[in-house]
């Protein structure tokens, strides 16, 4: 297999879409450890290049950089486990509010209602959500429930 030349932190950025001082942060935090060369310049090689993909693609996900050095620093796969199945479950939750709302706009691209929130179609697909609201009460800008008068 061809080795993968190292490269500088600047080439590396611009390859990741991420600016410089970025992977300096993921370095200081403990996510990225590179190699070092004369005048102490950082240098990436393939391995670095794989861990920086899986900080981007658990940073999609979600997880927190101090997760994501969590997950990556310790020797205990239940640790690790632990963090993931956490993850995993909220992951889940987004995804299914994601997949609600492509629905919900999917609907509202076939209504042909002049006022959209007085479709039936439309209101049942926010039925739910409607329930949950006269269920929970009022709550302040910040979603949190309401002082009782």
């Amino acid at each position: 297999m061809k080795s993968t030349p190292m490269m500088a932190i600047g080439e590396v950025a611009a390859r990741f879409g991420l600016a410089p001082h970025v992977l300096r942060h993921w370095e200081a935090m403990g996510l990225l450890s590179p190699a070092r060369v004369e005048g102490d310049r950082r240098r990436y090689g393939r391995d670095d290049l794989y861990r920086i993909a899986l900080i981007l693609r658990a940073k999609e996900a979600g997880i927190g950089l101090a997760d994501i050095r969590r997950m990556l620093t310790t020797t205990e796969p239940a640790a690790r486990r632990e963090i993931l199945h956490r993850h995993r479950e909220d992951l889940i939750r987004r995804i299914a509010a994601a997949q609600a709302s492509l629905a919900l706009l999917d609907c509202a691209l076939t209504c042909e209602h002049e006022d959209l929130a007085t479709c039936r179609h439309f209101q049942a697909m926010l039925t739910e959500r409607v329930g949950q609201a006269i269920a929970t009460g009022p709550h302040t800008s910040k979603g949190e429930p309401a002082a009782v008068r």
